[in-house]
């Protein structure tokens, strides 16, 4: 059952604001340079950052990519997970990835399971994300192994990338 005191309006504005207004430092970009970008008045961004004034999604979306961020991945991790991964993954390969995958994933899934798609429970969710962790893992060591195999195969003195 969901607890629901984690979505009391306070809090999540000021959940929201921290992620903001950490996109918007990490960025290096002035204030008003994001309002700007992102179609706000520069009071109204000033309130939201801090937590005075809640953010439309709209809105949201349009501070974090003015802020050079992938908007979805962070808004994403911000509702599923946690502020403090949405904060901790700003401007990282990793929040890339995650947009690219969590897009990908709903017509991926239709696409693999066809008419199985009907057969996903929830409750296989948790170790499904495990797997899919650990598939990654697994690729990512197959990657570096081949890396190193063929930086063996090349001399040093040829530079350039090899793959």
């Amino acid at each position: 059952m969901t607890n629901m005191a984690l979505f009391a309006e306070q809090q999540v504005r000021a959940d929201l604001a921290q992620l903001l207004l950490a996109a918007v430092e990490a960025s290096g970009r002035t204030r008003c340079d994001i309002a700007r970008v992102a179609q706000i008045h520069k009071d109204a961004l000033r309130r939201v950052l801090a937590g005075e004034r809640s953010a439309s999604l709209g809105e949201a979306l349009r501070i974090l990519a003015a802020s050079g961020v992938t908007p979805q991945a962070h808004i994403l991790l911000f509702l599923v997970s946690s502020g403090d991964h949405a904060i901790a993954w700003l401007q990282s390969d990793l929040a890339q990835f995650f947009e690219d995958f969590t897009g990908e994933l709903p017509s991926a899934l239709e696409r693999v399971l066809g008419n199985q798609v009907h057969n996903v429970r929830p409750r296989w969710a948790k170790g499904t994300a495990h797997r899919v962790a650990r598939l990654l893992s697994d690729h990512i060591e197959e990657l570096e192994r081949r890396d190193a195999l063929l930086g063996d195969g090349f001399p040093s003195s040829q530079g350039g990338h090899h793959g």
